[in-house]
């Protein structure tokens, strides 16, 4: 009932809004419509009494009079006045009111005009209100004078008072007649309502609730599956993702489209070795592909690659376990600098990483990218073996790629992951290409980023630069009948990560760090682990250590810091430039805190493969990342992984995906080198009790959230569209698998 006196309430004061609104419209309206009457009746009168008046004027005073009192028989004028055109009263009637003498009417013309005829004016009296009226007099086209008669309005008052009375009740009639029926109508409307939902609940899906019905049973569905599996399976594994892409997808193979392959063969003068990339693409998508199987294309960079795969670029990986197929799509040298290096590296990542790096972009650069971008299009649709195959498509080095593989394999679900931050609407458009970057993301079925504010950046872009139509509700993008999907997926690492299974405990894995380092057993170790990239803050790293020393005296001698710096994108200038101001600022604070054996920075520029990257985060009392601009980051999650002594302090740049994730991490400003070389500090300060506090809670958060669950989240997402398109016949075009193949 609240409800409903709401509701009647609010009628009622817009209809009360509605007729004080008529209420005064209309009553000015009459009056004007009763003066204009009024001027109109005077001049009728004296028009009518035009020959009688014209002769009369030349008679006298007494003919004047008697013509006056003859216009004047009507109840509602009160008196007439006639004048000549010097303004001399000539005649009057008795009752005509003084206060309007001849001259003063004469001194009215003059100001408002003398051209007014008849010239009307509406005045206050004491007895009153009254309308003159000045009418000329003319004869054969010559004016003889003027003629004042005045109205009184009395009655016009009482019209007036007598209208609006009338307008009042017909509106509160009206008010209470639409309150009446608006409320019957809406407990009719409502109850019909409650009946057609209930009868759509308990299964008779009427046409009006088919769309709600199916969404809810859908979410019951998911909700239910959720629960059975929690109680199941606990958290997410390798066996329950592989239990859902069998539950969703029917068990069909997964393919993966990203540049960096996760296995490359290198000659060596000990034979060919396989080495794994240092790449958090590669870190979060390798175990996806041991778990669920398929077909990842890359870019095959080895040197030793063409002769460890067949003829068509296949390889089985990993070596010895052989999951998964590994298709490899070989680049000429002008089309990796001109792709990779030049429109991907120094395009597409500095204009995406607020790391005050200039983008380049050139046309040659970019007409490789778009070649590049085809060639393994084609390669995509020469693996599937279904006419509506689940494509992953990976990070900014494809971002044509999804519109090209839905030219070829329009019923395919095609997920676009895109690894690094998305820039906003503003910076992309500093790109030539922006339009035809974003209509090639356009061609996936979901667009997934790290977090909400990408996903926003990126339907701000669309919508800036892009003619489609934006469902912001429901976060999608509809050009056409295509409809693109996009959402946020914080990517993580697996759990348990496979590459701590064969290595030392925690204390071994301190005592040999230390020993091949040349430590002494009781130092104080911090460690960075990064490719060498100007979007890591590596700089500003090793100058918050320089920083903690100069502030924390008590630490020099004691603590420190060992970079692990894989090489990166060499052939860029900027690059090299980096490599080498890395290697003069560590050699200057060691040369400033540096003495006997001691060196605060300990630089490993080389490639480090897993197994030692992982020792060295054991090892360590804390690991500082301090990026620039980072999408995720997974080094910090690595580094919780790695401390099942649940010890260890994280430093975390508050510009990396993972500080929303990782909370209870010491988050920085990496450019406020004083706050970070105290957050060192206080990190080599921590009790015990403190960091295990703090470390529990975020292994809980990368364990509950790893890769697996990730994939999942995605897949499933895929899985829920595909099912829906099909439902809606979306799916019903003429067969493309052969000329897809083809």
């Amino acid at each position: 009932m609240p409800r409903l006196l709401r509701f009647l309430l609010l009628l009622l004061c817009g209809l009360a809004l509605i007729t004080a609104v008529g209420y005064v419209a209309l009553t000015r309206t009459t009056h004007r419509w009763f003066e204009t009457d009024l001027r109109a009746r005077s001049l009728f009168v004296v028009t009518a009494t035009k020959q009688l008046l014209a002769r009369n004027w030349e008679i006298g005073r007494e003919g004047l009079v008697d013509a006056l009192e003859d216009i004047t028989r009507d109840e509602r004028v009160m008196g007439a006045a006639a004048c000549s055109l010097d303004g001399q009263r000539l005649a009057v009637t008795a009752a005509y009111p003084l206060d309007f003498g001849c001259r003063w009417v004469l001194a009215r013309l003059s100001q408002e005009g003398e051209g007014t005829d008849p010239w009307t004016t509406t005045e206050e009296l004491p007895g009153g209100r009254v309308h003159l009226s000045a009418i000329t007099v003319t004869t054969e086209g010559k004016p003889l004078g003027r003629v004042l008669l005045v109205h009184d309005l009395s009655y016009l008052e009482r019209r007036e008072a007598t209208t609006r009375n009338l307008l009042l009740v017909a509106f509160f009639v009206l008010s209470l007649g639409a309150a009446t029926i608006t409320m019957i109508a809406e407990r009719l409307a409502f109850r019909v309502w409650t009946s057609e939902l209930r009868r759509a609940l308990s299964g008779e899906v009427t046409r009006d609730f088919k769309p709600l019905v199916g969404d809810v049973r859908a979410l019951v569905e998911r909700l239910a599956s959720e629960r059975d599996r929690e109680a199941r399976g606990g958290n997410w594994n390798p066996e329950r993702l592989r239990s859902t892409l069998t539950t969703h997808l029917e068990g069909e193979r997964v393919i993966i489209l990203a540049n960096r392959e996760p296995y490359i063969h290198e000659k060596t003068p000990d034979g060919v070795k396989v080495l794994h990339p240092a790449s958090g693409l590669v870190t979060a998508l390798e175990p996806v592909m041991r778990a669920c199987s398929g077909v990842w294309v890359a870019h095959g960079s080895g040197s030793a690659d063409k002769q460890t795969s067949d003829a068509r670029g296949h390889v089985k990986v990993p070596p010895g376990e052989e999951s998964y197929s590994l298709r490899r799509v070989w680049l000429s040298d002008a089309e990796e600098n001109g792709y990779y290096y030049g429109f991907s590296n120094e395009g597409l990542w500095p204009l995406c990483h607020v790391a005050h790096a200039r983008p380049v972009f050139r046309a040659e650069d970019w007409e490789h990218y778009v070649r590049v971008n085809r060639k393994f299009a084609d390669a995509v649709c020469e693996e599937v073996d279904t006419e509506d195959p689940i494509i992953l498509v990976q990070d900014y080095h494809f971002a044509l790629a999804p519109r090209m593989i839905r030219e070829r394999l329009p019923r395919a679900t095609i997920l676009t992951f895109w690894h690094i931050p998305w820039p906003s609407a503003e910076r992309i458009g500093i790109c030539p290409w922006r339009e035809e970057i974003i209509s090639g993301l356009l061609g996936s079925s979901i667009v997934g980023f790290h977090t909400q504010q990408h996903c926003n950046n990126f339907i701000d872009a669309v919508d800036t630069f892009m003619e489609s139509r934006i469902d912001r509700e429901a976060n999608a993008i509809v050009q056409g009948a295509r409809r693109s999907l996009v959402r946020p997926y914080p990517i993580s690492i697996e759990w348990p990560v496979h590459w701590l299974e064969s290595l030392p405990s925690v204390g071994e894995c301190r005592v040999s760090v230390r020993k091949e380092l040349g430590l002494p057993a009781d130092a104080l170790l911090g460690v960075g682990i990064d490719r060498l990239d100007y979007t890591k803050g590596i700089e500003e790293r090793l100058q918050a250590v320089d920083e903690l020393l100069t502030r924390h005296p008590e630490f020099r001698g004691r603590f420190t810091f060992a970079q692990l710096a894989a090489p990166s994108r060499t052939k860029i200038a900027r690059y090299r430039e980096l490599n080498d101001r890395v290697e003069a600022l560590a050699d200057e604070i060691n040369a400033r805190w540096g003495k006997d054996d001691y060196r605060p920075i300990i630089l490993l520029r080389s490639h480090h493969e897993p197994p030692t990257v992982f020792r060295y985060y054991r090892a360590a009392e804390l690991c500082y990342v301090s990026s620039l601009h980072d999408g995720m980051n997974l080094v910090a999650k690595e580094f919780v992984a790695a401390r099942d002594d649940e010890l260890g302090v994280l430093v975390l740049s508050q510009f990396t995906g993972a500080a929303r994730d990782l909370t209870e991490a010491l988050i920085v400003n990496p450019y406020d080198l004083g706050q970070a070389g105290d957050a060192l500090a206080a990190a080599l300060r921590m009790p015990e009790d403190e960091q295990r506090e703090r470390m529990c809670s975020m292994r809980r958060m990368v364990s509950e959230f790893n890769v697996y669950r990730w994939a999942g989240r995605m897949l499933v997402d895929a899985a829920e569209l595909r099912r829906r398109e099909r439902v809606s016949g979306r799916l019903s075009a003429p067969t493309v698998l052969t000329r897809a193949m083809g």
